[in-house]
């Protein structure tokens, strides 16, 4: 049970963090990103996201434990979701 938690949690993280990134990047507007904080890197990140939780969420193996695979892929939304709306990964901009 174990590597569904983790790798849920793991998952959850990677896909909230993942829409942001993809979501900037085909609106064409700058996020501060790793790769550089321009539409296309944001779009290739936000990609890479995305295909990086779907394979920790397959890994999990979700339906052999279907609570703890919901709590923990939920959390790890809830905190990525966090993170970002509070200091995110460059800390606040003044408006």
């Amino acid at each position: 049970m174990w590597h569904t938690i983790l790798l849920g949690l793991f998952g959850g993280l990677l896909a909230g963090n993942a829409l942001p990134h993809f979501v900037r990047g085909i609106t064409r507007r700058d996020y501060p990103c790793a790769l550089g904080n321009g539409p296309i890197p944001n779009l290739v990140a936000g990609w890479l996201g995305f295909v990086l939780a779907a394979l920790a969420l397959r890994w999990a193996d979700l339906p052999t434990h279907p609570v703890a695979a919901f709590a923990s892929v939920s959390t790890g939304v809830l905190l990525i979701g966090l993170f970002h709306a509070g200091p995110g990964a460059f800390g606040r901009r003044p408006a």
